[in-house]
């Protein structure tokens, strides 16, 4: 799968589909908190983190996720991506630490992947 923007609503079997090409059950992306968009489909989190980074995000906006398709509820989601370790920004860890931040970034993926049935 080609690294791929998603500023629109995609159908969560598209990300299914795409992880199945690279790690199986997983995706891993990117996701900018402040402009409510993410990047899909590269092998690390450090090449999407530079897609969004060239077009136009800031630093302190962006955090690494993986996704599963085919789970729900806490197992759709991983906050795990070298990219969070952040200690000037305290996140200190692979993961997102603070709890509202992580449901900003549930609430814009939620936005952005339609469920099956309405893809």
């Amino acid at each position: 799968m080609p690294l791929e923007f998603v500023r629109t609503k995609i159908a969560r079997s598209y990300l299914a589909a795409a992880a199945a090409e690279q790690f199986g059950d997983m995706i891993k992306a990117v996701v900018d908190v402040r402009r409510k968009i993410m990047v899909v489909g590269a092998e690390l989190h450090s090449d999407e983190e530079s897609a969004l980074l060239g077009d136009g995000s800031r630093q302190e906006d962006r955090w690494g996720i993986n996704l599963y398709p085919a789970e729900d509820g806490d197992d759709w989601f991983e906050f795990d991506s070298m990219i969070n370790v952040r200690p000037a920004q305290g996140n200190r860890s692979r993961g997102v630490e603070d709890a509202r931040l992580q449901a900003s970034i549930r609430q814009i993926v939620d936005d952005l992947v339609a469920p099956e049935s309405s893809s």
